[in-house]
């Protein structure tokens, strides 16, 4: 359990991962013209769960879990399908912008919990004024929504209450992640989800497909192959090696990330306040993550 300290070419990666992570509300968003949130939450997983097993057979990763696996995999599990159940439900609500701007909390969740529960991740004056920095940021969007419907509030809260989940989560797996292969511990979760996913589909989602358009397909493919077979995995395997604290840090490029496609795709406006956000989140990651110097360790990402 023992972090390492985030090289150069570590950050730079895991700034790509962000950008990628940026996107999903965005593409979740548009997958809904065709599909339900559930059943599109289902067939996002079940894409990526063949994805990895195909992975694991064509690298020869041993899946079998052992009887000590059992029981942490099935409580990442639940807090899983909780998590992406209330983010897709929320996402109905609210706009690919707001669920990105949401994610900001997350950083919050993982500092005080991993100052407890995890060795070596303490909380400290830079920590905090780093992530607090990056919250200014992200809060200075908030103001270009003046209109806030309660149906768009209403969203807001589901869409946090998803964050608080992925907190927990998050910390929950650095603690387990040693014992696991990072394959193991993102595929479990998502094949214990998908039955319970595509079950909620058939009770709420009215219809469950609505069409299937190449809109609808190119979302899918982002969201199952990309950001969650390839994502998920590479995210895991950060944690595995560094600080949830400072992996977390850069939580904050999601929403800016969101922003920006969204400005490319839903063509949202450029303004004052998205020009002086990037500035404080900006600044909040080099607090967190700039240090002295110190002789690097290999790219751990192979």
């Amino acid at each position: 359990m023992k972090n390492r300290d985030m090289t150069l070419r570590a950050s730079v990666f895991t700034i790509f991962l962000c950008l990628l992570f940026g996107g999903n509300a965005v593409a979740i968003k548009l997958g809904f013209t065709g599909l339900g949130p559930f059943t599109s939450a289902g067939i996002r997983f079940s894409m990526a769960a063949i994805a990895l097993l195909l992975w694991a057979w064509y690298k020869k990763i041993p899946l079998a879990l052992d009887p000590t696996q059992r029981f942490p995999i099935l409580i990442q599990s639940v807090l899983f399908t909780f998590q992406l159940s209330c983010f897709h439900l929320g996402l109905t609500k609210t706009t690919a912008s707001h669920g990105a701007l949401i994610s900001n909390v997350l950083p919050f969740v993982v500092l005080i919990l991993a100052h407890f529960f995890i060795p070596g991740d303490r909380i400290t004056l830079k920590k905090s004024l780093g992530i607090f920095l990056g919250f200014l940021g992200v809060l200075l969007l908030f103001f270009d929504k003046t209109d806030l419907s309660s149906d768009l509030q209403k969203g807001d809260m589901i869409v946090l209450c998803a964050v608080l989940s992925w907190g927990i989560s998050a910390v929950f797996v650095k603690r387990i992640i040693a014992g696991f292969h990072v394959v193991q511990i993102t595929l479990y979760p998502m094949i214990f989800g998908i039955p319970f996913l595509f079950l909620m589909g058939m009770i709420w989602d009215d219809p469950m497909v609505i069409s299937v358009t190449p809109t609808v397909v190119k979302a899918l493919l982002f969201q199952s192959l990309v950001t969650t077979a390839f994502g998920f995995v590479a995210w895991n395997t950060m944690l595995q090696r560094f600080g949830a604290t400072a992996l977390h840090s850069f939580i904050f490029i999601i929403p800016l990330s969101g922003v920006f496609l969204g400005v490319m795709i839903l063509k949202e406006p450029v303004t004052p306040y998205l020009l002086a956000s990037i500035g404080f989140i900006l600044a909040g990651i080099l607090v967190v993550n700039i240090r002295k110097r110190k002789k690097a360790l290999p790219f751990p990402i192979q």
